[in-house]
């Protein structure tokens, strides 16, 4: 299995294996899990908006007013998005050993970064790691598999961990991500050479914070893993459904019947 290749393009990035485009775990979560509350959020991001900078937007036109609060969400999205490819990015390096240089702003992330590193003594094996599965055609980015000893007793087990920098914290449905990780056959390294997916024995998320830092266990079991491939369906019949209807039919030329 050679013909494995991510491609960066702008701020994304895609998968393909042997020239067939993959899909990508994140993408599959975004078009196949449905989450109401990001619903609310926005209307909520929306709203806080206009209400907060209610004198600026009132010298606005009123086309420019709406575009600002129709939009709001996305530039919350956006800013949370830069930050938490910040923090990934040097959390990546500090999992390597690396020394790093800490942006305005970022102090508490870093900080609680090393605290995680310090108290939990992870030995690193792989990270930001491209993996994909052969059967599945899925493939994404691993944050980190590293080899840890285990608060239960059981000794040094290889963890499949994720970094979120949320303010909300970690959500429940990032065990569908984490299996899917677990479950690739196959990763590449940096070298760009592709080998046999590790087994990994937990999965967990870390959640970074300005103020600390937390350590979650996430079940990541086969039945986790058969949802996430049933989700996976779900975002393909979301976009295969566009193709499911045909072109406006023609009423019949009849002749008329003389008598």
């Amino acid at each position: 299995m050679t013909g494995f290749t991510r491609r960066n393009y702008g701020r994304g990035h895609a998968y393909y294996l042997d020239g067939r485009k993959l899909d990508g775990v994140t993408t599959i979560l975004s078009k196949g899990l449905p989450k109401p509350a990001l619903v609310n959020w926005a209307a909520n991001t929306a709203a806080a908006l206009a209400v907060d900078q209610w004198d600026e937007l009132a010298l606005l036109p009123p086309s420019e007013r709406l575009k600002r609060i129709s939009k709001a969400h996305d530039a919350a999205r956006d800013k949370a998005a830069v930050r938490g490819t910040q923090v990934h990015a040097l959390a990546d390096r500090l999992a390597r050993g690396e020394e790093v240089t800490v942006p305005d702003g970022l102090a508490g992330h870093v900080e609680s970064c090393v605290k995680f590193l310090d108290d939990w003594q992870p030995q690193t094996l792989m990270t930001e790691t491209p993996v994909y599965h052969e059967k599945y055609l899925y493939a994404g980015t691993l944050d980190l598999l590293v080899g840890m000893d285990d608060v239960g007793g059981q000794g040094m087990q290889t963890w499949l961990l994720d970094f979120k920098t949320s303010k909300s914290g970690a959500y429940g449905d990032t065990a569908f991500q984490l299996a899917a990780y677990a479950n690739a056959t196959h990763c590449q390294r940096p070298d760009g050479s592709v080998h046999t997916m590790p087994i990994v024995d937990r999965c967990g998320v870390v959640w970074l914070r300005a103020d600390g830092y937390d350590l979650y266990p996430y079940h990541a079991d086969p039945g986790v893993f058969r949802q996430f491939l049933y989700i996976q369906q779900c975002a393909r019949a979301a976009e295969d459904c566009r193709d499911y209807r045909g072109d406006a039919l023609t009423p019949p030329v009849r002749q008329e019947v003389t008598t």
